[in-house]
């Protein structure tokens, strides 16, 4: 039987061969089990991501297989004139003009989408390590190596992988259908040009719906439309995305009578200027005020931590499925949503600790516990919230955790709240926005109920881990 390994109250982690995870999540996804969210494949694992209260997980029956779609030939052009293709070259011993010819004449053939949606990983690439520590930027179409894998950024993200050059086709468009360009099982064929042709263009975006509630005067800091997390787009590579702080967006919904994952404006640290277009009721907090038509409200300042929330009555309308965070802009028009909200697990209450200058976090030992040469330090040492923190992925500074091995592993599924440590050994915890799949190894994961603790940490707040032991 294949191995099972639970990582907090919603994620479990199956070890199965590639191949059979794919059939696997296709069946699931044909036949959804109740309380199953996502099934998220990897190189060598599927993880689990359900809600506890409806799904015994280890019950659940990991003996099915689906059908997938046939596999297709998809041809792309690239330029090879990376960043990283000389560095390389000279790690495999070889000429850079070497190493262009044997990847264009290696099979590339999409395992799993992950990492960021659209982000295919390809198999045909280089047996070179990702970089010690990431790269905060890599450019949108960034043809990239690492652990045997090809991989085209979709979008400008961080990233470790070894640049070689890059392409012009989009690989990700949120208004397309399918929104990723590649799908498993298909087989890429690169053809090396001196210049690339324009992108193709994106498809139409789906006329906005609903009625016209807000107008943004103003955007703040970074303020952005974002309800519960919205599950089953994990093949394309899409995390599932939601508030950084669930219990508080729950809240300024239950003020209003709203449901508790309805989408309401998420403010960091400066919230924006707003403009009623019609009366209308909204609770900053849960704090419940009504705004007449033309009636101006400065949301002014997140009072208790780094984030609140401005809930409407009966809730925003979210952004496209498949859609990445993106700031709301000034001009734009907020609207009324239609139909359920996305739903999850149930929403947890508000945290009783906040606020204060040292927290203490709640975490299970993760899938890769046994990579570090002392891993029970991560449960002594206490890290400080980095300023570079965001959505996907809080990032601490303090004590390097020393690797006894490789902190790479064969990319996985990344639980919400997974704690990784890339190769500097300061540790990230994940966030909602996350990549979908990593490489990094994870000495654990945060329960829970204690992630909104994190999500409020301001920059500098001391937070320690303390062990939560299986019952």
């Amino acid at each position: 039987m294949p191995e099972l390994q639970k990582l907090c109250d919603g994620a479990a982690l199956l070890s199965i061969a590639n191949k059979d995870a794919l059939d696997l999540a296709a069946a699931f996804a044909d036949d959804p089990p109740e309380g199953l969210l996502d099934a998220v494949p990897g190189a060598r694992t599927l993880l689990l991501l359900y809600d506890p209260e409806l799904l015994d997980i280890e019950r659940l029956d990991l003996s099915r297989r689906g059908e997938r779609p046939p596999p297709r030939v998809v041809r792309l052009q690239a330029c090879y004139d990376g960043a990283d293709l000389d560095d390389v070259a000279r790690e495999l011993g070889m000429r850079r003009e070497e190493l262009v010819r044997r990847h264009l004449g290696s099979e590339h053939v999409v395992s799993f989408l992950g990492f960021a949606p659209g982000f295919a990983y390809m198999t045909g690439g280089f047996p070179v390590p990702r970089l010690r520590t990431p790269r905060m930027r890599v450019p949108a179409g960034s043809l990239a190596v690492a652990d045997g894998y090809t991989g085209i950024y979709p979008a400008e993200t961080p990233g470790g992988w070894r640049l070689l050059g890059h392409v012009a086709a989009r690989m990700f468009d949120p208004a397309a259908a399918p929104p990723s360009l590649l799908r498993p099982g298909d087989r890429v064929l690169f053809e090396a040009v001196e210049q690339l042709a324009e992108p193709p263009a994106r498809a139409t975006r789906p006329k906005a719906q609903g009625e016209a509630l807000l107008r943004v005067v103003t955007s703040g800091a970074f303020t952005s439309v974002q309800g519960g997390p919205r599950y089953g787009l994990s093949a394309s590579g899409v995390p599932a995305g939601g508030a950084m702080d669930l219990a508080s967006l729950a809240a300024a919904n239950r003020a209003l009578g709203n449901d508790p994952f309805a989408a309401a404006l998420e403010i960091t640290l400066v919230g924006p200027e707003l403009e009623a277009l019609q009366d209308l009721r909204l609770a900053r907090g849960t704090e419940v005020r009504t705004m007449k038509r033309g009636e101006r409200l400065n949301t002014g300042l997140a009072q208790r931590g780094v984030r609140a929330y401005v809930a409407v009555e009966g809730g925003l309308a979210p952004a496209l499925p498949g859609e990445t965070t993106r700031p709301v802009r000034a001009r734009e028009v907020l609207r009324r949503g239609s139909g359920r909200p996305a739903q999850g697990p149930r929403a947890p209450r508000l945290p009783i600790r906040w606020g204060e200058p040292l927290i203490e976090i709640r975490a299970h030992r993760g899938p890769q516990w046994g990579f570090f040469a002392s891993p029970e330090d991560f449960f002594d040492f206490e890290y400080r919230v980095s300023p570079s923190s965001d959505r996907r992925g809080l990032r601490l500074r303090g004590p390097a955790l020393a690797l006894e091995r490789r902190s790479d592993i064969p990319p996985e599924g990344t639980a919400p709240g997974a704690v990784q440590v890339p190769g500097d050994g300061m540790p990230i915890v994940l966030g909602p926005d996350r990549p979908v799949t990593g490489g990094y190894a994870k000495i654990a994961t945060v329960i829970p109920r204690d992630f909104p603790l994190l999500a409020q940490a301001r920059p500098g707040t001391a937070v320690r881990f303390v062990e939560q032991p299986w019952t």
